[in-house]
């Protein structure tokens, strides 16, 4: 398995946390819940082979479409 901690700050609530980043299956995008507020976190990867990079991006999610 291919994995990574990162320390990340919930977008809702500015709570500081841990978060496992398992990248063995290459780009995702998927939910996590805060452990304090119990709101959801996005959390999309990319994974770049060629330069063994992993990037990756947190929000909120919740912006609103008219």
């Amino acid at each position: 398995m291919k994995a990574k901690t990162v320390h990340v700050d919930c977008p809702h609530c500015g709570h500081s946390m841990h978060v496992l980043l398992d990248y063995s299956q290459g780009d995702q995008d998927y939910y996590e819940e805060c452990t304090n507020c119990c709101n959801p976190i996005r959390i999309t990867m990319h994974v770049d082979e060629e330069h063994s990079k992993l990037s990756f991006s947190i929000n909120a999610d919740d912006e609103q479409y008219y």
